[in-house]
This record gives structure tokens, C-alpha cells and sequence, in this order.
């Protein structure tokens, strides 16, 4: 017997995660995603990877681009995570970006970014798993917003 989607959910939301937006370039369209399946995978080569749904237009992108960039958000940027959160057309409107490299789109006010080509694509399950090798990138200061419980959080003052 498989094990319950729902609870699996329920279970790894109590890891608490970072949120960032995924972006890309194709032409002159620029794609974005919210995301916390990120994770730094490797120093030497400097790797991260980002799980993305299949059949997702996400997806479509970057195999098209060969490239994306990770904005982490500042706890102030709630309103930019709900944006890329949503599905259809992604609107970076009204938002200041920059490019670094590789020309996917980087949030100016992000806590941080890297710039990534996409070094290898893994299946796993019902998600595509892309491992960017890291080109550029830089770190700001400030707090980051959270992901857990299925709700944004903060850190504490504390």
C-alpha cells in the first residue's frame, strides 16, 4: 500500500524551508516559480537543484532555456512568492530585476541569488530535478521568509 500523499505532505511541511523564485529566460519571455524544493547540493562544482512538477510549465521552460536563476526572498516579499505561486502567465511587472550571467531574470531587492546552467536533469516521481551549476551569485542581508506548516513564518526576534 502506497503511502498517503496528504500525509506526506502534512508530515514534511513541518520542515521548515527558505522561499525563493525560480526564473528563466526564453527569448524575450521571461518565466517565474515559486519554490522551497531547493537545496544546495554540492561545493565542488558549486551545484543546487530544484524540484519542478512535470508537465509543468516551469518544466517546459527551463529544458527550453538550459539555464535558471534563484532569488531567496526577504520576509518582506510575501506578495512576490504569492505572485509566482499561482498558476498561468508569470507577470514580473511593477518588480526591479537584473541579470547576472547566464540572462535569467534576478530579483534586485532578493536576501540573495545565484545565477545557474542547467548541469543535468534527474526524474524523481512526478517531479523533474534540475541541478544547476552555479555561475554567479551574491548574498544581501536582512531575514528570509519562511515556509512551514503550509503558512509564510518569520523568524523570531529572539
Amino acid at each position: 500500500m502506497a503511502f498517503d500523499p496528504k500525509e506526506q505532505r502534512r508530515i514534511m511541511g513541518l520542515f521548515a524551508t527558505g522561499v525563493t523564485v525560480v526564473s528563466t529566460r526564453v527569448g524575450e519571455e521571461t518565466w517565474g516559480m515559486t519554490a522551497n524544493a531547493i537545496t544546495s547540493l554540492s561545493l565542488d562544482p558549486p551545484l543546487v537543484l530544484v524540484a519542478v512538477q512535470k508537465e509543468s510549465q516551469t518544466q517546459t521552460y527551463l529544458n527550453e532555456s538550459g539555464f535558471f536563476a534563484v532569488s531567496i526572498l526577504r520576509e518582506e516579499q510575501e506578495s512576490i512568492s504569492t505572485r509566482f505561486a499561482s498558476t498561468g502567465p508569470k507577470d514580473f511587472s511593477g518588480l526591479q530585476t537584473r541579470t547576472a550571467i547566464t540572462g535569467a531574470p534576478i530579483l534586485v531587492d532578493a536576501l540573495g541569488y545565484v545565477d545557474c546552467r542547467v548541469h543535468e536533469v534527474a526524474s524523481g516521481g512526478d517531479h523533474d530535478i534540475f541541478i544547476g551549476e552555479i555561475v554567479a551569485g551574491a548574498a544581501g542581508e536582512g531575514n528570509p521568509l519562511l515556509f512551514y506548516a503550509g503558512k509564510y513564518a518569520r523568524l523570531s526576534s529572539s
